[in-house]
């Protein structure tokens, strides 16, 4: 039995679970790559922002990256140090309390460059996002090279000499990816863009490195920065990938309310919603692991154990299948889902006036630490 099936009655009836264990075993992974490789890893927010948790996370790392200005001021004010910032477009409105908050600068275009940097005047370093024109992301939905994609300036864009405050390139063109993909992805990299290298001070590699999954090959990755440091003495390199840390770290612990058939289609309805809960089910689109469960491809439940599940808000799609379970579901039985805590807390949403899951954290010790619970209130705000 597990840390969490054990405790599992301290933990609200619909509630992110994140798990301490588990995410020291992400955070000693990444400290060790770092470390061995020589480069600074840093947290995305846009996977990952739980910042009642980040006592822990500066134990092992010591910044992070933003996409806006409230992820900057997270950085600053509730991690402690400023944020690696990059938008694909600054605001007038927003900029110079966006430079306040950050140690980097990085803009998509040069017209935006032309437009902020002078704002910026060696309060930060400034750096430019560049699109490689090469990705092996099968999911169009989050490839930011894609062709006519809005992110990066291509290398036939860029001028010869950079402009002088220009200290850095940031590159992003991974989801998910193992360190073979990284491998063969940097090459292409260098061939458009190395020529620029000795004009620069840091290179960042962005995220989608998912070094803490099973199956990645760590050494690769290791051996692969080594290997660029060895050609690249000067560059000081980052990654910043979101979903590596908070990987594996917890699930979404709901609960069955109501199961309804319809032409031999059993759905088992619970307390959450795909839509509002667990958007990257739809979006990707992946079939979640429920624990105890076994994904199946089914097309009617034959009176077998076989369930649709089905969400519990108004839109006709909320719904995902099919599992088979050992056993006849019942109402008010609990169903985990397992890996429900990077992208998936930041993503949320009140579609239908459905509440947000509670969210805490299980200590290593068992103690639950309930860090919010999300009332009417937190809607009503929203919509006023």
């Amino acid at each position: 039995m597990t840390l969490l099936e054990k405790n599992i009655d301290k933990i609200p009836s619909l509630c992110y679970v994140m798990e301490e264990t588990l995410l020291r075993r992400n955070l000693e992974l990444i400290r060790s790559v770092a470390q061995r490789a020589d480069v600074e890893i840093i947290l995305a927010f846009k996977a990952f922002a739980l910042w009642k948790s980040f006592p822990i996370f500066r134990e092992y790392i010591s910044h992070t990256t933003a996409s806006s200005l409230f992820e900057a001021r997270m950085a600053k004010e509730e991690f402690g140090s400023k944020a690696h910032t990059y938008s694909p477009a600054y605001t007038e409105e927003e900029f110079e309390e966006i430079v306040a908050c950050s140690n980097h600068i990085t803009f998509n275009s040069l017209s935006q460059y032309e437009r902020f940097a002078k704002q910026v005047q060696g309060r930060a370093s400034v750096g430019l996002r560049v699109n490689p024109e090469y990705s092996e992301i099968e999911t169009e939905l989050y490839n930011p090279c894609a062709p006519g994609s809005r992110f990066g300036i291509l290398a036939q864009d860029l001028p010869e000499l950079l402009p002088a405050d220009v200290k850095g390139f940031h590159i992003h063109c991974h989801c998910e990816s193992g360190s073979d993909v990284f491998a063969r992805t940097l090459s292409h990299i260098e061939e458009k863009f190395s020529k620029w290298f000795p004009q620069l001070q840091w290179i960042n590699f962005g995220g989608g490195h998912l070094m803490t999954r099973k199956d990645y090959d760590v050494e690769l990755l290791i051996k692969t920065l080594q290997e660029f440091h060895a050609r690249y003495p000067h560059l000081k390199v980052i990654l910043e990938p979101g979903s590596a840390f908070a990987w594996q770290t917890g699930p979404l612990v709901t609960k069955v309310v109501d199961i309804v058939e319809n032409a031999g289609v059993k759905t088992a309805i619970i307390n959450a919603s795909f839509t509002c809960h667990m958007p990257d089910c739809l979006e990707m689109p992946y079939i979640p692991e429920i624990r105890g469960a076994e994904i199946v491809n089914c097309k009617l439940s034959n009176g077998k154990c076989i369930y649709r599940i089905g969400g519990n808000s108004c839109l006709s799609g909320d719904f995902m299948g099919w599992w088979r379970f050992d056993h006849e579901l019942q109402i008010g039985e609990t169903l985990i889902f397992e890996d429900m805590i990077h992208y998936t807390t930041v993503k949320t949403n009140m579609f239908n006036g459905i509440g947000h899951p509670s969210i805490g954290m299980l200590h290593e010790d068992g103690t639950f630490e309930l860090f919010r619970k999300f009332t009417y209130e937190d809607y009503r705000g929203r919509m006023c």
